[in-house]
């Protein structure tokens, strides 16, 4: 995707103002919002979900709705035993285009912060088990900081990434500074929040941001091949490498070892850490059992 058309895209999605309609039309469009799943669950295969954001004609736009939605997913899943590693993506078009401007152009500060938007990612932040972002499109504003709660992040070649929040007078409030600083570095963040300019897909590899770089038409099956292979992992030592490696980037390299070398130790409690040595050494595939 070029870079003259990602900008439009992004200026087109942020520039976006509501129309000078009546509330009854807003009460019908949300109530025949509600009545749709605005993310849909799948299980392709065994130990992996798959969540889709179900909002094509609004370019996923993050309404409050689909928040929930996904939160709600996110609470069930986490506690679910049979679920292993959690594949999230928009779609082969598009991730997400960022926040529903519609719903915030008359919001007051009270308005923001009663919306406690945090307590809705808490439940994806807090997901214990791996998450695959599959990112095809644009991922703008709060569609990046989503995918920047993901383990591992499979982009496709068209994909984009865009903090354009300060093009209509506000800046990044989900992690769009802080989560984006710890992945690509002061200098690039500061360029991505201060400009809004979108980085490409491999711009984004290079800095750190997306794990892989794919083929569009390949993002989706290689996001699952990477889910499929960490269903076949031990389950705790997968979850434990997890919180070993989000907890340790903030603390100091002696403390973050010692987190490491306890969580290892742990691990040699349970049961598939003997299944994998004895299957190791018997030359045959290991079954785990999370046990």
């Amino acid at each position: 995707m070029n870079m003259n058309k990602i900008e439009f895209v992004a200026f087109s999605v942020l520039s976006r103002q509501p129309t000078d309609i009546d509330a009854r039309h807003y009460l019908r469009r949300d109530k025949l919002e509600n009545q749709q799943q605005t993310v849909l669950l799948e299980r392709p295969e065994e130990g992996v979900a798959l969540l889709t954001l179900n909002r094509p004609a609004a370019t996923n736009a993050l309404s409050l709705e689909l928040q929930q939605c996904l939160s709600d997913h996110f609470s069930a899943l986490s506690n679910d035993p049979t679920v292993r590693c959690i594949v999230l993506t928009g779609g082969d078009k598009v991730f997400a285009a960022g926040g529903d401007i519609t719903s915030l152009i008359e919001a007051s500060p009270i308005d923001i912060y009663q919306r406690h938007t945090e307590r809705l990612w808490a439940p994806i932040e807090q997901c214990p088990k791996p998450v695959i972002a599959a990112v095809c499109g644009y991922a703008y504003g709060g569609g990046c900081e989503l995918a920047m709660l993901a383990d591992i992040i499979i982009a496709g070649e068209t994909a984009a990434f865009c903090q354009p929040e300060i093009a209509i007078g506000i800046m990044p409030g989900i992690g769009g500074t802080q989560r984006l600083v710890r992945a690509v570095g002061k200098a690039k963040a500061m360029q991505m929040a201060l400009t809004g300019r979108p980085i490409t897909a491999q711009e984004a590899f290079t800095a750190g941001l997306v794990s892989e770089v794919c083929d569009d038409d390949s993002v989706l099956e290689q996001a699952l091949t990477n889910a499929r292979r960490i269903a076949r992992m031990p389950p705790l030592a997968a979850e434990q490498i997890k919180e070993v490696i989000l907890a340790g980037m903030d603390a100091s390299l002696p403390a973050a070892m010692a987190l490491e070398r306890k969580a290892n130790a742990l691990l040699f409690a349970s049961e598939d850490q003997r299944e994998g040595m004895v299957a190791f050494l018997e030359k045959r595939r290991a079954v785990f059992t999370g046990k």
